[in-house]
């Protein structure tokens, strides 16, 4: 840790025998964002107290940790990466702090710049567009945007409100931005949720709006909204629902299809063939949400399956854990993960 641009660190270890517990005193240089560091009545250092099980005391400028070694160790790096935030401009919210936890925890499994970052420093995945960056909250999170940087082909699996499909079409804009693609493709399987909608009026784009509701809101997220319109106008952004995508070859173009879960083998195997020269194609979707007719296999589910091993697919399956929403809908997920598919275990 540089004393010049994040903090002094002091350290005391009791000697061994003596106890587990690791002191840390961390002192950061700049007084306004060490407060905004530790949040209102040091709220952000409560949750790291009560997420990694230590004592994190301020005074003034200074925080001291204490608690065993490897917990210590996470906050501090956690610490170290929201400081780091701070002066490069950008805010501190609670969930930020909740994904810094999380990154903490997982810090020795994460890439980083060796010949930049001291040792120990989380190098985080980011994606960032003109209007917004995105950083990864999860692991599974930094190595699905790692894997989307790197592969033409890349399966996002999991639950609700992992960020699979908000990260996806960030990708897509930030890709369009660059010049890396001529033009961005969103599509999604027209199935009800188990609801009979009845007829839908208007033109075809009108008739898939309500189930493309989650890639705009995405789109308008990362790009202003006349810039999206435009795009929108000039087909640069296109929406093109799965029933219509035979037959075409998709070159030069960030390709997304969303739940993913509710297409057919057939479907499934027509759109992963239309993968055209210098594109990228990004399939969203959650095994256990399938709203197909009784009977009727996920082409999502074959997919996975078939694919594995296949030298350029990359799956990323994200899980309870992972989910950024209210903490509320992590534990919703993780309990209906324990209730359908209970582990071999729990069965006995």
């Amino acid at each position: 840790m540089t004393a010049e641009h994040l903090s002094r660190t002091e350290a005391a270890t009791p000697k061994s025998g003596a106890s587990d517990t690791t002191h840390l005193a961390l002192t950061f240089e700049n007084n306004r964002l060490a407060s905004e560091l530790f949040g209102q009545f040091d709220q952000n250092l409560a949750l790291i107290e009560q997420k990694l099980k230590i004592d994190a005391r301020a005074r003034g400028n200074t925080v001291t940790l204490r608690g065993e070694e490897i917990s210590t160790n996470q906050a501090r790096r956690a610490l170290d990466y929201l400081y780091d935030r701070l002066l490069k401009g950008a805010s501190v919210e609670t969930s930020d702090v909740e994904g810094a936890i999380r990154m903490a925890l997982a810090a020795d499994d994460q890439l980083v710049l060796p010949t930049l970052e001291r040792k120990g420093k989380m190098s985080l995945a980011q994606i960032a567009t003109r209007k917004k960056t995105v950083i990864a909250r999860t692991p599974t999170q930094d190595a699905y945007i790692r894997a989307m940087e790197r592969a033409e082909l890349v399966f996002g699996v999991g639950p609700a409100g992992t960020g699979k499909t908000y990260l996806a079409v960030a990708h897509a804009a930030q890709l369009l931005e660059r010049g890396s693609v001529e033009r961005i493709i969103l599509s999604r399987p027209a199935v009800e949720a188990g609801e009979r909608l009845g007829f839908l009026p208007g033109d075809m784009k009108e008739k898939v709006d309500p189930y493309l509701r989650p890639l705009y809101d995405a789109l308008y997220d990362m790009m202003p909204g006349e810039k999206v319109e435009r795009a929108l106008t000039a087909g640069v952004i296109e929406i093109a629902p799965l029933a219509f995508m035979r037959g075409r070859t998709l070159a030069n173009a960030a390709v997304i299809l969303d739940e993913a879960q509710n297409t057919t083998q057939m479907q499934m195997k027509m759109f992963l063939t239309r993968l055209g020269e210098n594109s990228r194609m990004i399939i969203t979707g959650d095994p256990s949400q399938v709203d197909l007719p009784r009977g009727v296999t996920s082409g999502l589910v074959e997919a996975l399956s078939v694919l594995d091993g296949v030298n350029g697919v990359v799956t990323c399956r994200f899980r309870g854990v992972d989910v950024v929403r209210h903490p509320l809908v992590q534990r919703i997920v993780e309990a209906y993960d324990k209730k359908l598919y209970p582990k071999p275990d729990a069965e006995e």
